[in-house]
């Protein structure tokens, strides 16, 4: 009988140990899932204010504001359009065709 019982304590013990064990990985896990969500939020926070900056920086008035800054780009006008033609056709009919085409 002394035995039994000695083996009944002993299985006792165990999944006692067992279940402390298990709520120390589940306690352990859950926090790593909080952890993880909290990331996933700034992450997503990141994402979103990156997207409206680069909404921004994509206006066409920047865009132009720096292609005339940077780049040294003009505003097209007919003073400064120069046309191609092909090789075989001579400039005069190019240029004729071309202003025949703007209203």
């Amino acid at each position: 009988m002394t035995r039994v019982n000695a083996l009944l304590l002993i299985a006792v013990m165990l999944s006692a140990l067992y279940l402390v064990r298990t709520q120390y990985e589940s306690r352990r896990l859950y926090t790593e899932l909080d952890r993880a969500k909290a990331q996933a939020q700034r992450l997503e926070n990141e994402y979103d204010r990156l997207d409206i900056e680069r909404g921004a920086q994509a206006t066409p008035l920047r865009v132009e504001k720096l292609a005339h800054e940077q780049l040294h780009m003009r505003t097209i006008s007919p003073a400064i359009t120069q046309y191609a033609a092909p090789a075989n056709a001579p400039l005069e009919s190019a240029a004729a065709a071309s202003q025949k085409v703007q209203p």
